[in-house]
């Protein structure tokens, strides 16, 4: 029984040491910001993505170059 109680302060301070290592830990380092970017709309899928992202062509901007490819050969120009 002695033993049970000797195995149990131990395991009860090693627990306590490592959290207050934990708490005395340096404060992550923050992320860099990005700043706010313009979100735009794909024409044929309606997906957002960043404006610097985005290809433009007849009639708006588009998520890639299939979608591109597709909303002119459905419309076109006239």
């Amino acid at each position: 029984m002695k033993y049970l109680l000797l195995v149990l302060a131990i395991v009860a301070l090693i627990w306590l040491i490592r959290g207050a290592r934990r708490r005395e830990a340096p404060p992550a380092k923050p992320q860099r910001d990005v700043g706010v970017q313009p979100m735009v709309a794909c024409k044929h899928c309606g997906v957002h993505l960043p404006a610097h992202e985005a290809l433009p062509g007849r009639g708006g901007v588009f998520c890639g170059e299939a979608h591109r490819a597709e909303y002119e050969k459905q419309h076109p120009s006239g």
